[in-house]
């Protein structure tokens, strides 16, 4: 019990200090203590600087961050719920060769791909494109494998079986009877793609080169190196720290208003895996 407190001090302290420090302007910020509120409580006036400065450009970012994770997130559910049912519930030539294909690009870490992905985007016109973002999003081996998973464990073989005896097409079985059982399994996907999206800072960083394609993770980093090279740059620290704090809160929402689904589709997985 110990060591677990520990380890969530550990865990939530950075977000600690980010909400506290959100609270502060540029003067507190540099001589207050880090850890612990200290007047006066300027966070939705570093709001409004935030969305005030550079005409606005973090709410561009913001928006941003919000269209590449909910199409790539939604998309990644979608195509990861088919791929996992047909893997699960056909026996197609190369199935298996297919799938521990699919499984072995887990060992292949995004940072090693990002330069051939460049070059490939070069060469068919995606860089500085929203699509060069969205499709390698929709890409998600993970969500393949844990869809496989709660489909052998939560789809019934009888029920497909009857409803092809009924004269029920494989596409309408999928849409009306297989996909409404496999919702746990699908949210606990769309959770994981939404986050990775969401964090996702190497492939946009490579492929855009036009501030105003920038996702939050990009964007905010691009004013912390601004404000540490020093000058009068440094009053976006309170700036960043607030767009920090802004770009956790809907992710964290997101979080708990799906983690009962999220649970159930781990529980699940485990236990049929």
């Amino acid at each position: 019990m110990l060591l677990a407190t520990g380890f969530l001090v550990i865990a939530l302290l950075p977000l600690f200090w980010l909400l506290v420090s959100s609270t502060k302007d540029e003067r507190v910020l540099y001589t207050s203590f880090g850890l612990w509120f200290h007047g006066p409580f300027s966070f939705l006036a570093n709001v409004r600087s935030l969305f005030d400065y550079r005409s606005g450009i973090f709410g561009r970012w913001l928006i941003n961050t919000v269209l590449y994770t909910g199409v790539g997130g939604g998309g990644a559910m979608v195509i990861s719920a088919m791929a996992g049912y047909a893997f699960s519930r056909f026996d197609f030539l190369g199935s298996r060769a297919f799938f521990v294909s699919i499984l072995a690009s887990l060992f292949v870490p995004m940072t090693a791909l990002t330069i051939p992905i460049y070059i490939l985007y070069s060469k068919i016109g995606l860089v500085n494109s929203a699509f060069g973002m969205i499709i390698p999003s929709l890409v998600t081996p993970v969500g393949v494998y844990l869809m496989r998973v709660y489909t052998d464990g939560s789809v019934p073989r009888e029920i497909l079986d009857a409803a092809r005896v009924d004269g029920a097409g494989e596409l309408r079985i999928f849409a009306r009877i297989a996909a409404p059982l496999m919702v746990p399994g699908a949210v606990t996907v769309l959770l994981l793609s939404v986050v990775a999206t969401w964090n996702n800072y190497f492939l946009p960083y490579i492929i855009f080169s036009r501030e105003e394609l920038y996702p939050l993770t990009v964007g905010l980093s691009l004013w912390a190196s601004q404000a540490t090279a020093g000058g009068s740059a440094e009053q976006l620290y309170p700036l960043v720290v607030t767009g920090g704090v802004l770009g956790l809160a809907p992710i964290m929402i997101v979080f708990v208003a799906l983690q009962r689904y999220w649970r159930v589709g781990l529980l699940t997985g485990a236990l049929t895996s």
